[in-house]
């Protein structure tokens, strides 16, 4: 599988392990203070052949991602979820630790994230759905992210994620009653 963007890793193993799943070039951030030199890369790079952000599902990734979407739009996202980037012995997290057929299917389902939705969800209906506080709230955000392949968020960021990847309402209520389904099946 050749990807034609460049995709956006934060480190050497993280380069690794794209390169045994795909056929791809990478630029990597060596950390998450995401330096000048390095959002010009991206910017350059975005302007000639597009940029998949690709980063580790925990805080230092999610922080990465925030910087380069800030400073670079229109950049396409590829999310893991953390028991695919999990290492064999509880050894961390990470895109170095994904199987390539995690790491092709997420660069498969890379989206760009938008500024406008396409119809509002409200923290309302976060709220009533049971995503936001309350027993079984991180669960039901954890598959749903899953579902709608846009990461994991807190409470805090997934109103914020619904909107620029451009979730409809009738979307999130789709992935959201599969949520319910299985979390019914799982009592």
């Amino acid at each position: 599988m050749k990807i034609q963007e460049i995709i956006v890793v934060e480190g050497k193993d993280d380069t690794t392990a794209i390169k045994r799943a795909v056929d791809a070039d990478t630029i990597e951030t060596n950390g998450s203070a995401v330096n000048q030199s390095t959002i010009d890369k991206i910017r350059r790079a975005q302007k000639t052949r597009g940029v998949i952000i690709f980063t580790d599902p925990d805080y230092p990734g999610e922080k990465i991602r925030k910087t380069i979407a800030e400073n670079v739009p229109g950049c396409k996202h590829a999310f893991l979820t953390k028991a695919a980037a999990m290492a064999k012995g509880d050894k961390g997290i990470g895109v170095e630790h994904a199987s390539p057929e995690a790491i092709r299917e997420a660069l498969r389902d890379a989206q760009v994230m938008m500024e406008q939705p396409v119809e509002e969800i409200t923290q309302e209906d976060l709220i009533a759905a049971g995503l936001i506080a309350g027993k079984g709230a991180k669960e039901r955000r954890i598959r749903l992210g899953e579902l709608l392949k846009i990461g994991y968020t807190n409470g805090k960021q997934l109103h914020k994620r619904l909107m620029m990847f451009q979730i409809s309402k009738q979307e999130f209520l789709e992935a959201l009653v599969q949520v319910l389904q299985q979390e019914g099946e799982n009592e």
